[in-house]
């Protein structure tokens, strides 16, 4: 009986899978190269927030069950996060309080980007990533008009496609990085 603890269930494979997938996603050179994230760790960090709160997005319009599949996602993102901080050196006393800070970041950068995006303001999209995702004043117009793109993209997909063939992020350069 004890054993059941031990075995991974099928619905965290799916998440852990998602989670790979967005990673990826995440590091396509073209956001660091023309989008202008930084190559850092917290430019990595802005990145993959970035994609999974736009699967998180998609997710959050499908009918179920995508809201398990949400939450089986939300708990790997956080589970890697804190796996990351670890391999990075913050002992056990420090990653909970790294890991509250890190949720809040996510959840207020979430918000915020759900709110630009379904207002359809670009312009306030623009200037919280270039707030967040590359610390700067100036807008990031290249950089929201990608993530306009992957919105799109991740619009048409269903919850099957996206389970079977993970979610849809268009490269940087497909979106001409709004020039």
């Amino acid at each position: 009986m004890i054993l059941r603890f031990f075995r991974r269930s099928p619905s965290r494979a799916v998440a852990e899978r998602l989670y790979d997938q967005v990673a990826a996603a995440s590091r396509q050179p073209g956001l660091y190269a023309g989008g202008g994230i930084p190559d850092t760790v917290e430019g990595r960090f802005e990145s993959v927030s970035l994609h999974a709160i736009l699967l998180l997005r998609r997710l959050r319009a499908l009918p179920a069950p995508a809201a398990e599949v949400a939450q089986d996602f939300v708990d790997a993102v956080f589970r890697r996060f804190d796996m990351y901080l670890r391999e990075l050196g913050v002992g056990d006393m420090g990653v909970g309080k790294r890991m509250k800070k890190l949720a809040q970041s996510f959840y207020g950068r979430a918000q915020t980007y759900n709110d630009a995006l379904d207002a359809g303001d670009a312009a306030a999209l623009a200037a919280a990533l270039a707030r967040n995702a590359l610390g700067r004043e100036e807008p990031a117009d290249a950089l929201a008009a990608y993530v306009i793109a992957c919105d799109r993209a991740l619009a048409s997909q269903n919850l099957d496609a996206i389970l079977r063939d993970g979610p849809a992020y268009p490269t940087p350069t497909e979106t001409s990085h709004g020039r």
